[in-house]
């Protein structure tokens, strides 16, 4: 019989599973990119120490399962060329990643695949998720991060505790403007009606727009145009889960990408100051219920320089999921 210290496993990025004698290794695949030839690795890995498979995770890693305990510092050996190319090259500090992961508490960092494929995406997700990756990991603090190009946000990044979600500050051109509508009819159908016609030229509502940058794509003229500069809005807090899941709520607006790495390093401090020792672990949403925004705020704000334009929520109402299950439920006759 094994003498398994159960906590060590885990912050090894081992599982501990349902079946016994047996655990998975979870992978960290920053940003959700990968070479080619790393996956050979995890083949062998899956092949000779697990049962053949591999599942591919909702924070886009790999857990390979079926590993029996006594195989894990075989494991380790075999994972640290992958834990090499996309961690340590890329300035991540891992002392010895030939003894696997240090940390399992911050989970992967996910992106959307960004736009150095997609038209929509307003900045390189994989390359800001990288560059996270590197400020927060390893840490055993229970973070989720994710990138996502647009505010169509398909990583989900309004489920995690920290969404980056690319903004673009769009430019009008009048003398290029023919009135054709292309960019009201699609913002109406597709955005959130931002746009409309005014003595034939297009007029731009601020409270609406939320900075997709569709509206350059659709004009025929370029009378819409995409400001170079990048632009992010972080988002806060959301969350699945039994207690109360939400969605991630607007903290920051119109900010730039040293802002949002500041901003998600300095609330590890902020965990530290109050997050329950008594529990093995406790998510950030559930601190910042208990300590307040106000408190979060002043921890995740300190010594940021917000960009010149750039919004601050002044106080978020998180809501949530509630469970009064009899509030507004009646039994079928």
């Amino acid at each position: 019989m094994l003498d398994l210290n159960t906590k060590k496993i885990k912050k090894n990025a081992f599982r501990i599973t349902k079946h016994r004698g047996t655990t998975s290794l979870r992978v960290r695949i920053p940003g959700g990119e990968l070479d080619a030839d790393i996956m050979p690795i995890l083949h062998d890995i899956a092949k000779k120490y697990g049962d053949g498979k591999m599942h591919i995770t909702i924070r886009q890693g790999f857990e390979i399962t079926g590993i029996r305990f006594e195989d894990m510092p075989e494991v380790n050996k075999m994972i640290e060329p992958v834990i090499q190319k996309l961690e340590v090259d890329n300035g991540v500090e891992i002392g010895e990643p030939n003894k696997g992961y240090p940390a399992a508490g911050t989970r992967n960092i996910s992106a959307c695949i960004g736009n150095k494929v997609c038209p929509f995406a307003n900045y390189n997700t994989t390359q800001l998720a990288k560059r996270i990756e590197k400020a927060i990991f390893p840490h055993d603090h229970h973070f989720k991060v994710a990138c996502t190009g647009c505010p169509n946000d398909c990583i989900k990044a309004h489920m995690q505790d920290f969404g980056v979600i690319g903004t673009a500050k769009v430019e009008y051109d009048y003398s290029q403007c023919i009135g054709c509508e292309a960019c009201v009819k699609n913002c109406k159908i597709r955005v959130t009606g931002a746009l409309s016609m005014k003595n034939g030229k297009v007029v731009r509502d601020e409270r609406r727009c939320v900075g997709c940058g569709e509206c350059a794509l659709t004009c025929p003229t370029q009378a819409w145009s995409r400001n170079p500069q990048k632009y992010y809005r972080l988002v806060i807090m959301g969350r699945t889960g039994k207690k109360n899941p939400r969605i991630a709520r607007t903290f920051l607006e119109w900010v730039d990408e040293d802002t949002i790495v500041k901003v998600i390093k300095n609330t590890y401090a902020f965990v530290d100051e109050y997050i329950d020792r008594s529990l093995p672990k406790e998510h950030v949403g559930y601190i910042v219920d208990r300590a307040g925004y106000q408190k979060f705020k002043e921890y995740a704000l300190k010594d940021v320089i917000l960009p010149k334009g750039a919004k601050v929520a002044e106080y978020i109402d998180f809501g949530g999921y509630k469970y009064e299950r009899d509030a507004f439920m009646i039994e079928a006759e």
